[in-house]
């Protein structure tokens, strides 16, 4: 996942308390498949500044499946 794109979706994130169930479900698919794919780009060098920035997009999706499941508990 370019950075780019990283930052387009952040800039677009849906509104979790909207979604449906089904909806819900869908998208932690979406984010889980986003993750898997981050994880085959993960850089080599830990102290790099490529690495730091992986990092956060790992983080940033890892937070909106917690996010996400975390609606889905609430339904």
């Amino acid at each position: 996942m370019d950075t780019a794109l990283f930052s387009s979706f952040l800039d677009r994130q849906p509104d979790l308390g909207a979604m449906g169930r089904e909806e819900l479900e869908d998208y932690l698919d979406t984010v889980r498949s986003w993750i898997d794919r981050l994880d085959e780009e993960e850089p080599e060098d830990m102290e790099s500044e490529e690495y730091e920035a992986w990092g956060d997009r790992h983080e940033a999706l890892e937070d909106l499946a917690d996010d996400i499941m975390d609606q889905l508990e609430a339904l």
